[in-house]
């Protein structure tokens, strides 16, 4: 028996008369008291946890698993990037950058190719410059030691692989740079050229002087590089590479891959003497550091033109492709037919590498080439998966969105009516 207070005519809460979602008809069956008490619908944890973890949890893994994805493709991409880079520098090591139009070799004839003596000749027939002079020089035994400071002409300081990759750089830096001279120290440089004390040249002194010793005046001006003057290249080279390349980065568009057709840096394509590769000045220094990397810096060899166009908005020191095309520099360009420069850089006979060494290089780029298409199959798997969890995440999203949206006991689409009585309390109708 209930005591006599109890007993009495139990108290109904009043019947709300309001139209409501799905989502609220579940949460009005909660208790009434609770209802009447605070005015809200409150809903039993115990009711809506169940769902809610359930989602929340299935985010939580999907999550983990793009995360994964996301981090596998990564990791592969930075590889991938590797084995593209040492392609590349194999393809560069085993001269791979010939144009598909390019003059061929045929057997036991090497007619079109330029040997150092050929240079020479070359030189020899801009008379009265100062390389034409030097060239003359280096003939007469007895006035060598003058000039002994000077290395040489940057036309014969460096070799190339093939005649067109030799017409394409030699007309890059210009007839000017290629009939420059080369000393190592600034003294040398003062030796050249004397003034008397009006400011006028001492023509019978210095390379002047020279030249009218053996019959072969020197007019006009001409330019001469100062190796210990030049600002070397800051940075690495390539290991256990015998020509002492510069181990440059590698151009990438924007979604990281180098770009088509890319075949080197010119820099690099300068085959140099061994007894001018290092130390040549008091840092320590060699030619391709200070002088090639001074006339070409970072200039950028593709095979084609229209692969070079492509390339553009990684190109900013200039590019050439092997069938013509020449960018001086960002936004610069050649155009018209090709001039017919006479100075080229030498041919080289070969590369620095023992036949043996040049198919072991074959082989390893095979060996790269095969382990960089595993490596994009990894890639595009892992990508395909990445899109499809990405779409289960999102899918999953907005199912815990809306659930959230019809169980918020704040839900009310009409509000609830009431009326005032005399003594100030307010009663729904």
């Amino acid at each position: 028996m209930y005591p006599p207070s109890i007993q009495q005519t139990p108290i109904r809460p009043p019947v709300l008369s309001v139209q409501v979602p799905s989502a609220i008809n579940y949460a009005a069956q909660l208790d009434s008291s609770n209802a009447a008490d605070n005015g809200t619908f409150s809903q039993p944890e115990s009711l809506v946890n169940p769902s809610k973890v359930k989602i929340e949890n299935d985010m939580l893994l999907l999550g983990k698993k793009i995360k994964q994805h996301e981090e596998n493709i990564k990791f592969l991409r930075t590889h991938k990037n590797v084995l593209d880079d040492d392609i590349t520098d194999k393809q560069v090591t085993l001269g791979k950058y010939h144009s598909s139009t390019a003059p061929k070799i045929e057997d036991g004839d090497l007619s079109h190719m330029r040997t150092e003596e050929a240079t020479i000749a070359n030189i020899m027939k801009h008379e009265k410059t100062a390389a034409a002079l030097f060239c003359q020089l280096k003939r007469h035994r007895n006035q060598a030691a003058n000039i002994k400071d000077v290395l040489g002409v940057v036309a014969t300081l460096g070799k190339v692989s093939d005649d067109n990759l030799s017409w394409l750089l030699s007309e890059y830096i210009g007839l000017d740079n290629m009939l420059s001279l080369v000393c190592i120290t600034y003294d040398g440089i003062k030796a050249l050229v004397t003034y008397d004390k009006s400011g006028s040249i001492n023509k019978s002194s210095g390379l002047y002087g020279l030249g009218t010793a053996i019959g072969q005046p020197l007019e006009g001006r001409f330019n001469v590089f100062c190796l210990e003057n030049l600002r070397p290249y800051v940075g690495d080279f390539m290991r256990n590479d015998p020509q002492k390349r510069l181990d440059l980065s590698k151009p990438r568009l924007s979604n990281g891959e180098t770009p088509p057709g890319f075949l080197g840096f010119a820099v690099n394509m300068i085959h140099i003497d061994d007894a001018n590769l290092f130390y040549l000045t008091n840092d320590g220094n060699g030619l391709r550091e200070t002088l090639f990397y001074t006339l070409f810096s970072r200039l950028q060899v593709y095979k084609t033109r229209a692969e070079m166009v492509q390339a553009l908005p990684c190109i900013y020191d200039g590019a050439v492709s092997l069938d013509g095309g020449i960018i001086k520099g960002n936004g610069v360009y050649s155009l018209g037919t090709r001039d017919e420069i006479d100075v080229k850089f030498p041919i080289t006979s070969g590369v620095s590498y023992l036949p043996e060494a040049c198919i072991e290089v074959e082989k390893e780029m095979k060996e790269l080439k095969w382990k960089r298409e595993r490596m994009m199959e990894d890639i595009q798997r892992e990508e395909a998966l990445l899109s499809h969890v990405k779409y289960s995440f999102e899918v999953k999203k907005q199912e815990f969105l809306g659930f959230m949206a019809q169980s918020s006991p704040y839900t009310m689409p009409y509000p609830v009516p009431v009326q005032v009585t005399p003594k100030g309390k307010s009663t729904p109708r």
